[in-house]
């Protein structure tokens, strides 16, 4: 296990004023600074209640809430002292100035606390991910897959598959060296081929069964609203994000560039793009615009493709989404402004899965239930450990 010679300390909790605030000290000299601030130890793993002084001059900081742990029965792996205190500035700015008061004891660096325990065996590298993913997550779904990935599922089932490697390398140097003997030998071939084929499967599997899964829950899923110029995809997103997030004008061409926004629908992340009409035009300000949005549906989980004319559907949604990402069930054909024509929006043409007004609000709640289905379908709670990064998958 790699030494540290320097002791490391920093603020846990968010800065700002607040209740309590959190300090934690790393390193082989945690424990002396602790019998500095408080003129002795504490019962090691039990909160104990203690006035912190300065040891320069013994003037009282703040009656605080201790805890210890002793290497290598920690985070770090290493002598571990936490401070609660009262999360004022003043009391967190002079903990902070009389912690740097000590010798070989600095200030952490962004992530030192991971590395450190990293470096003693106390996490593998997918735990961290994991834990940096649930201290950022904003969604239900996040929360589930990071804390998932901190605990060390994704870690564990890579090892599964490294111990089967080395197993495997094993049987077949075996069977090089003592090759002249049956005894040992014999079967060992049929036994490596059936358990390397039997990686294979599971490694292959897990590549297609994660897809893009874990990278949308951690990144957002896709949603891209595309279609001709003035067809109502502005006001959709509005509907969907229930503000006023792009403008609405009745001259078609208004949006030219990509307008995105972020959501949670059904505890998951979600960004949703709206579009530049797409259309011959010869405004090179315009042809930029389609072009962005071609390049959005390429990379789309999933196409809302808006037209007020179901006449001229198939032509145009077939023409623009060759290169679409998605597959069929997931380019969704929509008939916006349903207010405008005869029939309900219940009763739709041949071709169109849904019908909505954005003026009227109807049809928008379908929509939404329909995409919290299809991510509850993609993100199956019970699933094994997805992949969340492209590191992961290379």
């Amino acid at each position: 296990m790699p030494q540290f010679d320097e002791t490391i300390f920093a603020l846990a909790s968010a800065s700002g004023r607040a209740g309590v605030a959190v300090l934690r000290i790393s390193g082989p000299k945690a424990s002396y600074v602790l019998k500095q601030m408080i003129g002795g130890l504490i019962e090691p793993r039990k909160a104990t209640l203690r006035l912190l002084r300065d040891p320069v001059n013994l003037d009282p900081i703040d009656r605080a809430l201790l805890l210890w742990f002793p290497a290598p029965s920690s985070f770090t792996g290493e002598d571990i002292v936490e401070i609660h205190c009262h999360g004022s500035k003043a009391v967190v700015a002079k903990l902070l100035s009389v912690l740097a008061g000590f010798a070989d004891v600095r200030l952490a660096d962004p992530g030192e606390f991971a590395r450190r325990a990293f470096e003693h065996g106390k996490m593998d590298l997918t735990a961290i991910e994991g834990l940096a993913d649930l201290i950022n997550a904003e969604t239900e779904g996040q929360r589930r897959q990071a804390l998932r990935q901190s605990e060390g599922a994704l870690g564990k089932l890579y090892e599964s598959w490294r111990e089967q490697i080395l197993t495997a390398s094993a049987l077949v140097e075996a069977m090089i060296d003592f090759s002249d003997e049956e005894d040992v030998t014999q079967g060992v071939g049929a036994k490596v081929h059936l358990m390397v084929g039997a990686l294979q499967v599971s490694i292959t599997d897990h590549l297609e069964s994660s897809g893009r899964r874990g990278e949308q829950m951690r990144d957002g899923f896709r949603i891209v609203i595309a279609g001709a110029p003035n067809v109502g995809k502005s006001s959709l997103l509005n509907s969907l994000a229930n503000r006023d997030a792009a403008i609405v004008t009745s001259e078609p061409g208004t949006t030219r560039d990509v307008i995105e926004v972020h959501m949670t629908i059904g505890g998951f992340l979600v960004l949703v793009m709206d579009t530049a009409g797409i259309r011959e035009t010869t405004g090179i300000v315009e042809q930029e615009g389609i072009k962005r949005t071609i390049d959005r549906l390429s990379d789309a989980d999933l196409v809302l493709w808006l037209t007020d004319c179901p006449e001229m559907l198939e032509d145009t949604c077939l023409q623009n989404l060759s290169h679409c990402e998605p597959g069929p069930e997931n380019v969704w054909r929509i008939l916006s402004k349903a207010d405008l024509r005869e029939q309900s929006a219940e009763k739709r043409p041949n071709g169109i899965d849904l019908a909505i007004s954005s003026k009227t609000n109807v049809g928008i709640s379908t929509v939404i239930t329909k995409i919290e289905d299809l991510l509850e379908t993609q993100q199956d709670r019970q699933s094994s450990p997805l992949i969340t990064r492209a590191r992961h998958r290379t």
